[in-house]
């Protein structure tokens, strides 16, 4: 699992190498089928669900944070990419690590509910690994900053969606709240470290982009 979601420390590559490894990194997490670190959350839970319609919205649901979990990983190797002090950059990678057992989790329940991660992934991963390595660029107090304030907004879109989850869909619910306490210690470690609080502006934006994101991938 390190492996998928850790960029290699080897200062001889090159920029194109850097560029294949980034992109082999993003086809994994956004098409591959990883494999988590922790066990399953789910494991010993009963999620059946017998109504095609309930079915149907929790696929929407899982593929959401799926889609989210694909972002994630590009924020944080975009962010890995550049950060300054090194310590910062292990920081991202090891929260990647650990996202990367939420992607794990979101793909096997799709696969029980018989459905699909969302059609975007590249883009979605492809496009936060620029965020990502803007926000690092801007510095690794604003790097932190965003990282928490990103764990935050996942961490409301989590409690909504156990919110809406089916009564008898504890295989889901287990999952989604072992995420939400992982997001939430990513949020607390990323502001012990020094990160700074993102100004109102910012923080909008990035809501208005995770709305987008949320939407679109419910359905695509």
């Amino acid at each position: 699992m390190s492996g998928m979601h850790e960029l290699a420390p080897d200062r001889r590559l090159t920029p194109l190498d850097r560029l294949l490894q980034q992109a082999d990194l993003g086809l994994r997490a956004a098409l591959g089928r990883p494999h988590a670190q922790r066990p399953n959350p789910a494991a010993d839970l009963d999620g059946h669900l017998a109504d095609a319609g309930e079915r149907r919205h929790v696929a929407g649901l899982i593929r959401v944070d799926h889609a989210g979990e694909v972002a994630a990983q590009g924020l944080y190797h975009g962010q890995a990419l550049t950060a300054r002090r090194p310590e910062i950059r292990e920081a991202m990678n090891r929260a990647a690590r650990e996202e990367g057992d939420h992607l794990a989790w979101c793909r096997d329940r799709l696969d029980e509910l018989g459905d699909r991660p969302s059609l975007l992934g590249p883009l979605w991963y492809a496009g936060s690994v620029l965020i990502g390595a803007i926000a690092g660029a801007a510095g690794d107090r604003w790097s932190l900053g965003f990282m928490a304030e990103t764990e935050r907004q996942v961490e409301g879109h989590l409690d909504d969606h156990l919110a809406r989850l089916p009564p008898g869909d504890a295989r889901s619910r287990a999952i989604l709240e072992q995420m939400k306490a992982d997001e939430i210690g990513h949020a607390e470690a990323a502001l012990a470290a020094g990160g700074s609080e993102l100004p109102g502006p910012v923080r909008r934006l990035m809501t208005l982009a995770s709305r987008v994101m949320t939407g679109t991938a419910y359905r695509l």
